[in-house]
This record gives structure tokens, sequence and C-alpha cells, in this order.
């Protein structure tokens, strides 16, 4: 795709935000390649889908004629990235930020092509900086301007500590740009302070201006919170097929119209069209069973996938309960037995006993394959069942 004015459409697909749209129209018009910076924390070793929604734009120019440049950040890592935190971040030791960086090398071309990108470290540039250099870049930027984010001043207003070296984290990310001479930088939309910061750096240093694009936050498989693996609501994209697969169709209906459109290299019309049947009786399951076919197949391959939907029918869709699960035995201090809550979290299966009420009252708890909707159901001594919660969580437990 070739014509500017096509691509800028292409490119606008599931961003939140371009600043400026007219800026990037401009130097789509010029035909030359531009240099397109997406960076990432080496904080845990493995990416999940929600970070490839940033890699998938960042693929969508690249497949457009641009360079793209994967930047770890393995400097502002030991900093620890304040953003959306009500309290200083620990940081990261060096050996802990080289270890996740080194997965991060080997994850990100599953989407990318290797032959077509740039992967850079900020330490290249940083370490090399003086102390005055430091110093001199933080001159570059108000005390009062940095209060202007918006987790800074809710903490500073609160009485909440705030550590200097925090103020220099979005210096030295938006520093990154001008080391890098960036065109376009991509971010969350919770970026969007430290993504604006290097354009104002940019000018500062007198360069042009990058085009800041913020694209959504992908929510995890709750769809209340973003995806995070300290959450447990992640889909990684190392993960083996069949548990990749079973996540995606444990998601929400409503929630699988969000994975396609910010996931899926489908068509935008073609996946309207789908959504358009949904609405006119068409069974949601089927729509979903495409998209975890695309996804496993894309960070795994074709015959994972079918292979991974005939597992997932075999257990699910017949009725079947897993055979090889090892019996868990729970003690009970009562002839009453143990409550149900209170033994779906000795087994694991949730992590609060306020969660499997939940569950139960949502009717997504099972005994043997058969739903329980009596939140004081309790198992007697001698009982043993296997206890299932959602469609992907079971335990064996025996009751003594």
């Amino acid at each position: 795709m070739t014509d500017p004015e096509q691509a800028l459409e292409a490119l606008k697909r599931g961003t939140e935000e371009i600043l400026v749209e007219k800026e990037l129209l401009e130097r789509l018009r010029t035909g030359k390649p531009l240099r397109i910076k997406a960076g990432f924390d080496p904080t845990a070793p493995d990416l999940h889908l929600g970070h490839t929604v940033l890699l998938g734009k960042l693929k969508q120019f690249q497949d457009l004629g641009h360079e793209a440049i994967f930047l770890i950040g393995d400097f502002t890592g030991m900093i620890g990235d304040p953003t959306g935190k009500n309290q200083t971040r620990p940081p990261l030791s060096r050996d802990e930020v080289i270890d996740n960086a080194r997965t991060y090398e080997q994850q990100i071309f599953k989407i990318l092509d290797p032959e077509k990108t740039l992967v850079m470290f900020n330490s290249s540039w940083m370490n090399a900086m003086s102390a005055a250099d430091l110093i001199q870049l933080a001159g570059k930027y108000t005390v009062a301007r940095m209060l202007e984010r918006d987790d800074f001043s809710k903490r500073y207003k609160s009485g909440q500590a705030i550590a200097i070296h925090e103020f220099l984290y979005p210096l030295i990310q938006g520093y990154d740009s001008v080391a890098l001479r960036a065109d376009v930088e991509l971010g969350g939309t919770d970026q969007k302070f430290n993504l604006l910061v290097g354009r104002q750096l940019q000018e500062a240093y007198g360069q042009k201006p990058q085009v800041v694009i913020t694209m959504p936050i992908l929510e995890g498989l709750d769809g209340v919170q973003k995806m995070s693996k300290s959450l447990g609501n992640y889909i990684g994209i190392n993960e083996p097929p069949d548990e990749m697969f079973g996540k995606l169709m444990s998601i929400s209906d409503d929630l699988m119209w969000r994975y396609f459109e910010l996931l899926s290299f489908r068509p935008l019309e073609e996946i309207r069209a789908w959504q358009r049947a949904c609405a006119e009786g068409a069974n949601p399951r089927d729509f979903k069973v495409r998209l975890a076919l695309e996804i496993v197949t894309r960070f795994h391959d074709a015959e994972s996938a079918d292979k991974a939907l005939q597992n997932f029918e075999d257990r699910f869709k017949r009725g079947a309960l897993p055979e090889d699960l090892e019996t868990l035995s729970l003690q009970s201090d009562s002839p009453q037995g143990i409550a149900i809550g209170s033994l779906l979290k000795q087994a694991g299966l949730v992590k609060s006993t306020s969660e499997a009420l939940r569950m139960i009252a949502q009717g997504a708890v099972r005994i043997d394959g058969e739903r329980i909707e009596d939140p004081k159901h309790a198992i007697t001594p001698g009982e043993t069942h296997i206890f299932q919660v959602g469609k992907r969580r079971f335990a064996k437990v025996e009751v003594k």
C-alpha cells in the first residue's frame, strides 16, 4: 500500500489517539521510510497478548516499508516505570533486566520480521551519558510540568513519597526518541505523558518532534483490569497451544470483539460482518474458535492450532473430565465437612473464598460435571470428587 491516505486509514485501526494525525500524513507523503519506535522495559521474562497490541501496530508499519525499532529499556528497567503506580516501584537488578531482555529478543520475532527489525538497548547511549549530561537533560523539564502527570499529581497531593529518580524515567524515555531520531513512537494510553515528553525533548534538541500514537490497553481474561501477569489474567505468547486456546475460549462474548479488533489481522469489515451475524442469532462460540485458531497459529503453527481445537472439544464440548489428575487430600476439622468455598481456595482453584462464592453465583463451579448453586454446600469426610471452576481449572480432591 503506497497511497499515503490509504496507509493512514489502515494505521488508524485500533489506535486510541494520533498526535498529530496531520503530521503523520505529511511524513507518509514524503515517501521516505519512517523510524517507528516502540519501547518495552524487560520487567518480566514473558510477553503476553497485551504487549502484542503494540507489536502488531509496529508490524503494520513494517509491512508498509518503514523501519521498526524494538527498543528494550534495559536502562529504564532498572529505574522502574512509575506509570499508574501509587507508590515507588522497586527497581530491578542488572542481572534480572538482562535475563528478561534476552527472552524478549526471542519472543518478538513471532510477530516482527527479524530481517527488518532493529533491536536496540537504551543502555547503549545512557551508559555513555555523564553526570553532567544527565543534569543537562534534567534542565530541559520543570517539576511543575512533571507534576501535571496524573499519578505524580495524586501522590503529591496525598502526601505519598515521590523519589527523585522517578522523575528521571519519563525524561530518559523521552531522550530515547532523541537518540533514535524517531519519527513515530507507539505506546499504551497510560504512556501518553511519557510519549509527549519525547516530542518536547526532540524539539529542545533541535529535532522534528515525533508523532505519538497511543494504543488501547488490552483487558485481561476477566474483561475488567488490564492484562497483567501479576493479576493472573494474561495469555503469554509462549504458553502451550492448548493453554492458549483454552484461555481464549474462556473470554466473554463481548470481550471477544475487543480482542478481534486489537489482536486479529483479519479485515475489519469481515469482523464487523461476523459481529452483525452474532447480533442476528449466530453462535458466538463459532467466531471465538476462529479467534483462538488465528492467535494460536500465529504463535505456534496451524497444526498445533487444529490439535488444540480438537483437544478443547474432546475435553469440554462433550463434557469430558480430565482423568489424569493427582488426588489432593484435604483434612476436615468438622464432621460436617469442608465448605465448598474453603475447599476451592485450599485446592488452589480460586484465590479467596469470596472469589469462590462469586464463581458459584455465576454458575461457574461444578462437581463431577454438575453445576453447584448452593454456596453453603459442604463436602463431607470420605468423599472424593473432581472440582471445576470456569472452563479450565480442575482439581481432584479427597476430603478426610
